[in-house]
């Protein structure tokens, strides 16, 4: 922790920044456990302005948890389409009916953390985002930082460490906005340095050696290659079904594979209950 031992400092320094600079972004108005869930959820591998029109039209569509665990999973995946990583919405969907079912959201990391497709960060995010309780969040830009901040590669628990020991007690909510809005607008893949409140803390930009956020736990790396991958043929089919069943004879061409690829890409997804295949026909789920 030498790197970053003046807690206090570093707080202050991303607080006087940040808060002036907080950027306006709709589930940032709320404290709507299911609505900041939902962002949480969108904002998984997708940028925010894809999101800001996407979330607005599915609070819509399944304002509370109540209406989406109400509505058929197949109403909430053609909602869900165009975002991408439709497991998502599966969980979305089941994590709204546990809720339900429980009258509520916990508020404990234990418990959030039982909730379908809820990991450790979506689990703090409810915590500081939602309930305004003491919880460090560290998403691929909140990890970029520390692992500069302390000059060197992270485990996953390192980073932690470092994020609960540098969150201020009460001021959780507003700590990891700001420290996000860092890590988004200057300490990009490609820093804007000269601009950055804690560059008089950060070993790497004193010691310009290697980046080591490169490699770092909780980093976001390269993304495989989209043109011609399995995902991309799933969302091929995927597309087509929110506008209807496909007959099973013309699967392949849809997802523009043969026979066989198309046979166990459907497969796969029948299995992770994505769509049925009822032998004639492959169709989204009930």
């Amino acid at each position: 922790m030498s790197a970053v031992a003046d807690v206090d400092g570093l707080t202050a320094d991303v607080l006087a920044w940040g808060l002036p600079r907080l950027r306006d972004l709709p589930w940032r108005r709320t404290r709507d456990p299911w609505a900041v869930l939902v962002s949480e959820v969108m904002l998984q591998q997708t940028q925010v302005a894809r999101v800001v029109p996407r979330w607005e039209r599915f609070l819509e569509r399944f304002p509370t948890v109540a209406a989406c665990a109400a509505a058929p999973l197949a109403d909430v995946l053609r909602e869900w389409q165009g975002l991408g990583y439709p497991r998502r919405a599966r969980n979305l969907h089941a994590t709204a009916a546990r809720v339900d079912a429980l009258g509520g959201f916990p508020q404990t990391l234990e418990q959030l953390l039982e909730l379908p497709g809820v990991g450790p960060y979506t689990a703090r995010a409810l915590l500081a985002f939602a309930f305004e309780i003491d919880a460090a969040v560290v998403d691929t830009n909140i990890a970029r930082v520390y692992a500069r901040v302390a000059g060197e590669r992270l485990t996953p628990k390192r980073v932690q460490a470092m994020a609960d020991a540098a969150c201020p007690s009460g001021d959780a909510w507003v700590w990891n906005q700001c420290l996000m809005d860092l890590g988004a607008v200057l300490c990009r893949p490609e820093p804007s340095c000269v601009e950055c409140p804690i560059r008089t803390r950060c070993a790497w930009h004193i010691s310009r050696g290697d980046d080591p956020a490169i490699g770092s736990s909780g980093v976001s790396g390269r993304q495989a290659r989209f043109e011609g991958s399995d995902r991309q043929a799933r969302g091929r089919l995927m597309r087509a079904l929110t506008e209807g069943p496909v007959e099973r004879r013309d699967v392949a061409a849809v997802m523009q594979r043969d026979g066989a690829d198309a046979s166990r890409l459907v497969r796969a997804l029948v299995d992770e209950g994505l769509c049925a295949d009822d032998g004639d026909l492959v169709r989204l789920p009930d």
